[in-house]
């Protein structure tokens, strides 16, 4: 049985059996192919969703010949992310600032340089807040602090580097929450730097580090979640036992 069209393939008619998504009518039934035409649905097998546009193989060929710039532009879609030479520069501005940061408030709390109270006045403070062992818990603040700092200017043992800032910026937040978040008296400024080095942990130092090439180095995802598992339990450790409300 053959079935007629009258109508022209570009107002409605069928030019090709795309219409059919690929399926073929048993028995070798006809379709109409153009103005009276018919054609074996058996004939061509066409899938609506091939990556050629329509296109027959041939034809897609064809298409992606030299000087005809359908190649390019599949090129241009499909091409994948990559690594950029600016994601190493954003990296490294940022271990440079948070990792200077601080180097210079290590040094305040470690040796007074900066303006900074020292190791003593330190361990006052913190005994004013509620903390036993003061002496011993300001030079591990004050010492934590400025090997996290040094480290992450380096680019060296990054996930350890900025577990120490998380560990001690968490425990910072969790001392002074009551005070709001706001500056002056706020947490703003201790969330901000526990944040950047969160972020850190996760996406590494980046290439311009000495830690390039190093198995954290390629594989942060699972050194970032055991870095955040070391600064959440240091943390913890600190506040519960050496720590009086």
């Amino acid at each position: 049985m053959r079935i007629h069209d009258d109508r022209p393939g570009g107002a409605g008619g069928y030019p090709d059996d795309r219409g059919f998504g690929g399926q073929v009518a048993s028995g070798g039934a006809q379709a109409p192919s153009g103005p009276g035409g018919t054609q074996s649905l058996g004939a061509r097998r066409h899938n609506y969703y091939d990556d050629d546009d329509g296109y027959t193989e041939a034809e897609a060929t064809s298409l992606t010949g030299s000087g005809s710039g359908y190649a390019d532009d599949l090129g241009a879609i499909r091409r994948p992310l990559a690594w950029t030479a600016g994601a190493d520069l954003g990296l490294l501005i940022l271990r440079l600032a948070l990792g200077g940061v601080f180097l210079l408030h290590g040094a305040q709390k470690m040796f007074g340089a900066f303006g900074g109270s020292g190791t003593q006045a330190f361990a006052q403070s913190l005994g004013q807040m509620g903390f036993r062992e003061s002496a011993a818990l300001a030079l591990v603040t004050g010492g934590t602090e400025l090997a996290a700092g040094a480290l992450l200017v380096l680019g060296l043992f990054t996930p350890m580097a900025a577990a120490g800032v998380v560990g001690v910026m968490a425990s910072a937040v969790f001392l002074n929450v009551g005070n709001g978040f706001f500056l002056p008296e706020g947490v703003e400024f201790e969330a901000v730097l526990g944040a950047l080095g969160l972020g850190l942990m996760f996406t590494g130092p980046g290439r311009v580090a000495l830690d390039k090439g190093r198995v954290w180095f390629r594989r942060p995802l699972l050194f970032g979640f055991l870095a955040l598992l070391i600064a959440g339990g240091a943390a913890a450790t600190v506040l519960v036992l050496f720590h009086q409300p």
